[in-house]
Protein backbone atom coordinates (compact mmCIF):
# COMPACT_ATOMS: atom_id res chain seq x y z
CA UNK A 1 0.00 0.00 0.00
CA UNK A 2 0.96 3.69 -0.44
CA UNK A 3 2.68 5.47 2.28
CA UNK A 4 1.08 8.70 3.10
CA UNK A 5 3.19 9.55 6.18
CA UNK A 6 6.72 7.89 6.95
CA UNK A 7 9.04 8.91 10.22
CA UNK A 8 11.79 7.17 11.53
CA UNK A 9 13.90 7.38 14.66
CA UNK A 10 11.73 10.79 15.19
CA UNK A 11 12.84 12.85 18.04
CA UNK A 12 11.68 15.83 20.22
CA UNK A 13 14.11 17.66 22.78
CA UNK A 14 13.53 21.11 24.32
CA UNK A 15 15.96 23.63 26.10
CA UNK A 16 15.47 22.42 29.49
CA UNK A 17 15.96 18.97 28.29
CA UNK A 18 12.62 17.32 27.98
CA UNK A 19 12.05 14.76 25.45
CA UNK A 20 8.78 14.85 23.72
CA UNK A 21 9.24 12.58 21.26
CA UNK A 22 11.79 9.58 21.63
CA UNK A 23 12.78 7.96 18.67
CA UNK A 24 9.34 7.68 17.43
CA UNK A 25 8.91 4.81 14.04
CA UNK A 26 5.18 5.26 12.16
CA UNK A 27 3.87 4.87 8.75
CA UNK A 28 0.07 6.00 7.80
CA UNK A 29 -1.30 4.49 4.61
CA UNK A 30 -2.97 6.49 2.21
CA UNK A 31 -6.66 6.16 2.36
CA UNK A 32 -6.56 4.89 6.18
CA UNK A 33 -8.17 7.00 8.76
CA UNK A 34 -5.20 6.39 11.21
CA UNK A 35 -5.46 6.70 15.43
CA UNK A 36 -2.82 8.44 17.21
CA UNK A 37 -3.85 7.86 20.98
CA UNK A 38 -1.75 8.45 24.27
CA UNK A 39 -1.93 10.01 28.00
CA UNK A 40 -1.32 13.51 28.71
CA UNK A 41 2.52 14.43 27.85
CA UNK A 42 2.67 11.21 26.12
CA UNK A 43 3.90 13.15 22.69
CA UNK A 44 0.58 12.94 20.28
CA UNK A 45 0.62 16.95 19.87
CA UNK A 46 4.46 17.36 19.31
CA UNK A 47 4.14 14.14 16.93
CA UNK A 48 1.36 15.98 14.94
CA UNK A 49 3.25 19.32 14.82
CA UNK A 50 5.98 18.35 13.33
CA UNK A 51 4.29 16.33 10.74
CA UNK A 52 2.48 19.42 10.05
CA UNK A 53 5.28 21.31 9.65
CA UNK A 54 4.89 23.51 12.58
CA UNK A 55 7.74 22.32 14.49
CA UNK A 56 11.61 20.57 13.33
CA UNK A 57 12.74 17.55 14.78
CA UNK A 58 15.58 17.15 16.69
CA UNK A 59 16.25 14.06 14.87
CA UNK A 60 15.07 11.39 12.48
CA UNK A 61 13.53 11.41 8.87
CA UNK A 62 9.89 12.78 8.00
CA UNK A 63 8.13 12.44 4.73
CA UNK A 64 4.51 12.94 3.89
CA UNK A 65 3.22 12.63 0.80
CA UNK A 66 5.98 10.92 -0.67
CA UNK A 67 7.60 14.73 0.36
CA UNK A 68 9.70 16.49 3.18
CA UNK A 69 9.20 19.82 4.45
CA UNK A 70 12.64 21.36 4.07
CA UNK A 71 12.22 20.91 0.35
CA UNK A 72 8.88 21.10 -0.29
CA UNK A 73 6.87 22.82 2.31
CA UNK A 74 4.85 25.20 -0.38
CA UNK A 75 3.50 21.99 -2.35
CA UNK A 76 2.87 20.65 0.97
CA UNK A 77 0.85 23.22 2.69
CA UNK A 78 -1.02 22.56 -0.92
CA UNK A 79 -1.84 19.41 -0.06
CA UNK A 80 -2.90 19.45 3.42
CA UNK A 81 -5.23 20.09 5.68
CA UNK A 82 -5.23 21.01 9.72
CA UNK A 83 -7.41 21.25 12.36
CA UNK A 84 -5.68 22.18 15.77
CA UNK A 85 -7.03 21.34 19.17
CA UNK A 86 -8.58 24.81 19.38
CA UNK A 87 -8.72 27.68 16.50
CA UNK A 88 -9.88 31.19 16.63
CA UNK A 89 -11.24 32.70 14.06
CA UNK A 90 -12.80 36.08 13.66
CA UNK A 91 -15.75 36.60 15.65
CA UNK A 92 -16.92 39.61 13.25
CA UNK A 93 -16.47 37.53 9.88
CA UNK A 94 -19.29 35.12 8.60
CA UNK A 95 -19.11 31.76 7.82
CA UNK A 96 -18.90 32.13 4.28
CA UNK A 97 -16.46 35.07 4.52
CA UNK A 98 -14.31 32.68 6.43
CA UNK A 99 -14.42 30.08 4.29
CA UNK A 100 -13.71 32.41 1.43
CA UNK A 101 -10.56 33.60 2.88
CA UNK A 102 -9.15 30.12 4.03
CA UNK A 103 -10.52 29.18 -0.04
CA UNK A 104 -8.28 32.04 -1.32
CA UNK A 105 -5.11 30.57 0.25
CA UNK A 106 -4.71 27.53 -2.14
CA UNK A 107 -4.84 27.49 -5.93
CA UNK A 108 -7.24 24.69 -6.10
CA UNK A 109 -9.66 23.90 -3.55
CA UNK A 110 -13.49 22.86 -2.61
CA UNK A 111 -16.81 24.92 -3.73
CA UNK A 112 -17.49 27.28 -0.66
CA UNK A 113 -20.96 27.11 -1.07
CA UNK A 114 -20.82 22.96 -1.38
CA UNK A 115 -18.67 23.05 1.40
CA UNK A 116 -21.19 24.79 3.38
CA UNK A 117 -23.54 22.23 2.60
CA UNK A 118 -21.60 19.31 3.13
CA UNK A 119 -20.76 20.71 7.11
CA UNK A 120 -24.76 21.48 7.32
CA UNK A 121 -24.03 25.27 7.94
CA UNK A 122 -25.58 26.35 4.19
CA UNK A 123 -28.66 28.03 6.83
CA UNK A 124 -25.27 29.91 8.52
CA UNK A 125 -23.87 31.47 5.97
CA UNK A 126 -24.57 34.93 6.78
CA UNK A 127 -23.74 34.67 10.23
CA UNK A 128 -20.99 36.02 12.04
CA UNK A 129 -18.91 33.14 14.13
CA UNK A 130 -19.54 35.00 17.53
CA UNK A 131 -23.24 33.75 16.68
CA UNK A 132 -22.08 30.02 16.22
CA UNK A 133 -22.70 27.34 18.98
CA UNK A 134 -19.68 25.29 19.85
CA UNK A 135 -20.64 22.39 17.77
CA UNK A 136 -20.99 24.73 15.15
CA UNK A 137 -17.58 26.69 15.52
CA UNK A 138 -15.61 22.98 15.23
CA UNK A 139 -17.49 22.52 12.18
CA UNK A 140 -16.36 25.41 10.54
CA UNK A 141 -12.99 24.81 12.00
CA UNK A 142 -12.50 21.42 9.76
CA UNK A 143 -14.33 23.09 7.01
CA UNK A 144 -11.55 25.04 6.88
CA UNK A 145 -9.12 22.74 6.79
CA UNK A 146 -11.27 20.68 4.13
CA UNK A 147 -11.47 23.60 1.74
CA UNK A 148 -8.19 23.19 -0.19
CA UNK A 149 -9.47 20.00 -1.19
CA UNK A 150 -6.20 18.27 0.72
CA UNK A 151 -5.07 14.93 0.44
CA UNK A 152 -4.51 14.31 3.55
CA UNK A 153 -6.13 15.75 6.76
CA UNK A 154 -4.86 16.58 10.35
CA UNK A 155 -7.24 16.66 13.10
CA UNK A 156 -5.83 17.13 17.00
CA UNK A 157 -8.89 16.23 19.07
CA UNK A 158 -11.49 17.57 16.90
CA UNK A 159 -14.31 16.84 19.15
CA UNK A 160 -13.47 17.42 22.49
CA UNK A 161 -15.87 19.18 24.32
CA UNK A 162 -19.15 18.85 21.85
CA UNK A 163 -21.92 17.21 22.68
CA UNK A 164 -22.60 13.50 21.50
CA UNK A 165 -25.24 14.81 18.62
CA UNK A 166 -22.07 17.24 17.67
CA UNK A 167 -19.38 14.45 17.84
CA UNK A 168 -21.17 12.49 15.60
CA UNK A 169 -22.17 14.91 12.97
CA UNK A 170 -17.94 15.53 12.52
CA UNK A 171 -17.72 11.81 12.74
CA UNK A 172 -19.94 11.81 9.66
CA UNK A 173 -17.54 14.65 7.82
CA UNK A 174 -14.24 12.66 8.36
CA UNK A 175 -15.91 9.36 6.89
CA UNK A 176 -17.07 11.45 3.63
CA UNK A 177 -13.39 12.83 3.44
CA UNK A 178 -12.23 9.35 4.15
CA UNK A 179 -14.37 7.42 1.61
CA UNK A 180 -13.55 10.51 -1.25
CA UNK A 181 -9.76 8.67 -1.04
CA UNK A 182 -8.34 10.95 1.58
CA UNK A 183 -6.19 9.98 4.20
CA UNK A 184 -6.76 10.93 8.14
CA UNK A 185 -4.18 11.20 10.49
CA UNK A 186 -7.01 11.75 14.15
CA UNK A 187 -5.45 12.32 17.81
CA UNK A 188 -8.37 11.85 20.37
CA UNK A 189 -9.11 11.01 23.67
CA UNK A 190 -12.00 9.51 23.32
CA UNK A 191 -12.02 5.74 22.86
CA UNK A 192 -15.38 5.14 21.16
CA UNK A 193 -14.30 7.57 18.59
CA UNK A 194 -10.77 5.81 18.20
CA UNK A 195 -13.08 2.52 17.39
CA UNK A 196 -15.55 3.64 15.22
CA UNK A 197 -13.39 6.37 12.96
CA UNK A 198 -10.08 4.52 12.63
CA UNK A 199 -8.79 1.39 10.30
CA UNK A 200 -5.69 1.65 12.45
CA UNK A 201 -4.11 3.21 15.83
CA UNK A 202 -1.51 3.63 17.51
CA UNK A 203 -0.63 4.24 21.20
CA UNK A 204 2.24 6.22 22.39
CA UNK A 205 3.63 7.05 25.55
CA UNK A 206 7.07 8.54 26.45
CA UNK A 207 7.76 9.91 22.89
CA UNK A 208 7.49 5.96 21.61
CA UNK A 209 4.95 3.65 19.60
CA UNK A 210 3.77 0.86 22.62
CA UNK A 211 1.15 -0.83 20.28
CA UNK A 212 0.04 -0.85 17.18
CA UNK A 213 -2.57 -2.64 14.96
CA UNK A 214 -6.11 -2.31 14.22
CA UNK A 215 -9.08 -2.15 16.88
CA UNK A 216 -9.95 -4.75 17.33
CA UNK A 217 -6.44 -6.74 16.91
CA UNK A 218 -5.56 -4.07 19.82
CA UNK A 219 -8.26 -5.38 21.86
CA UNK A 220 -7.54 -9.26 21.25
CA UNK A 221 -3.91 -8.54 22.84
CA UNK A 222 -6.06 -8.50 26.52
CA UNK A 223 -6.64 -12.22 26.16
CA UNK A 224 -10.21 -11.62 26.57
CA UNK A 225 -13.01 -10.33 24.57
CA UNK A 226 -15.31 -9.57 27.48
CA UNK A 227 -15.04 -7.35 30.39
CA UNK A 228 -16.93 -8.38 33.68
CA UNK A 229 -17.11 -5.76 36.40
CA UNK A 230 -18.16 -6.65 40.40
CA UNK A 231 -18.39 -5.11 43.47
CA UNK A 232 -18.84 -7.23 46.81
CA UNK A 233 -20.90 -6.14 49.93
CA UNK A 234 -18.80 -3.44 51.59
CA UNK A 235 -18.14 -4.73 54.87
CA UNK A 236 -16.46 -8.09 52.60
CA UNK A 237 -14.75 -6.36 50.09
CA UNK A 238 -11.14 -5.92 51.92
CA UNK A 239 -11.01 -9.32 51.90
CA UNK A 240 -10.79 -10.21 48.09
CA UNK A 241 -7.49 -10.27 46.56
CA UNK A 242 -6.53 -10.43 42.87
CA UNK A 243 -4.77 -14.18 43.27
CA UNK A 244 -8.05 -15.51 44.42
CA UNK A 245 -9.93 -14.14 41.12
CA UNK A 246 -7.02 -14.49 38.42
CA UNK A 247 -7.73 -18.57 39.21
CA UNK A 248 -11.53 -18.07 38.36
CA UNK A 249 -11.71 -20.20 35.04
CA UNK A 250 -11.06 -18.41 31.45
CA UNK A 251 -9.71 -15.28 33.42
CA UNK A 252 -6.53 -13.45 32.03
CA UNK A 253 -6.45 -10.90 33.13
CA UNK A 254 -7.27 -8.72 37.13
CA UNK A 255 -7.69 -4.78 38.02
CA UNK A 256 -9.17 -3.02 40.79
CA UNK A 257 -11.59 -0.64 39.02
CA UNK A 258 -13.51 2.31 40.64
CA UNK A 259 -13.62 0.53 43.84
CA UNK A 260 -14.69 -2.61 42.71
CA UNK A 261 -12.79 -5.26 40.31
CA UNK A 262 -12.13 -5.56 36.56
CA UNK A 263 -11.85 -9.28 34.98
CA UNK A 264 -10.72 -9.67 31.35
CA UNK A 265 -12.74 -12.98 30.53
CA UNK A 266 -12.24 -15.61 27.06
CA UNK A 267 -15.13 -17.09 27.70
CA UNK A 268 -17.70 -15.31 30.09
CA UNK A 269 -20.41 -19.02 30.56
CA UNK A 270 -17.64 -20.49 31.99
CA UNK A 271 -16.30 -17.75 34.06
CA UNK A 272 -19.58 -16.65 35.80
CA UNK A 273 -20.51 -19.43 37.52
CA UNK A 274 -16.74 -20.15 38.54
CA UNK A 275 -16.58 -16.44 40.00
CA UNK A 276 -20.28 -16.89 41.72
CA UNK A 277 -18.81 -20.62 43.45
CA UNK A 278 -15.09 -19.22 44.30
CA UNK A 279 -17.20 -15.96 46.22
CA UNK A 280 -19.81 -18.13 47.54
CA UNK A 281 -17.51 -20.75 48.93
CA UNK A 282 -15.26 -17.50 50.65
CA UNK A 283 -18.86 -16.32 52.25
CA UNK A 284 -18.38 -13.13 49.74
CA UNK A 285 -21.38 -11.09 48.36
CA UNK A 286 -22.21 -9.89 45.25
CA UNK A 287 -23.09 -6.19 45.00
CA UNK A 288 -23.17 -5.52 41.01
CA UNK A 289 -22.00 -7.25 38.28
CA UNK A 290 -22.10 -6.27 34.63
CA UNK A 291 -20.68 -7.79 31.94
CA UNK A 292 -19.62 -5.27 28.58
CA UNK A 293 -17.36 -6.44 25.77
CA UNK A 294 -13.89 -5.16 25.75
CA UNK A 295 -13.41 -1.65 24.15
CA UNK A 296 -9.88 0.12 23.37
CA UNK A 297 -10.39 1.99 26.86
CA UNK A 298 -9.25 -1.13 28.58
CA UNK A 299 -6.57 -1.63 26.33
CA UNK A 300 -5.26 1.98 26.91
CA UNK A 301 -5.58 1.57 30.57
CA UNK A 302 -3.89 -1.36 30.46
CA UNK A 303 -1.29 -0.29 28.80
CA UNK A 304 -0.49 3.00 29.96
CA UNK A 305 -2.00 2.67 33.59
CA UNK A 306 -4.56 4.65 35.39
CA UNK A 307 -2.07 7.30 36.92
CA UNK A 308 -2.61 10.94 35.53
CA UNK A 309 0.44 12.52 33.53
CA UNK A 310 0.10 16.52 32.58
CA UNK A 311 2.38 18.33 30.63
Amino acid sequence: MAIAIRCQGLCKRYDDNVCAVNGLDLEVYAGECFGLLGPNGAGKTTTIEILEGLREPTAGAVEVLGRRWGRHARALREALGISLQETKLPDKLTVGEVLRLFRSFYARGADVGALLARIELTEKADTWVSKLSGGQRQRLAVACALVGDPELLFLDEPTTGLDPQSRRQLWDIIRGFKEGGGTVLLTTHYMDEAERLCDRVAVIDGGRVIALGTPAELIATLGGEHIVEFDVEAEEEGRLDAALLAGVRSVSGVRRENGGWSLQVREPHAALPDLIAHLQSAGRRLARLTIRHASLEDVFVTLTGRRLRDG
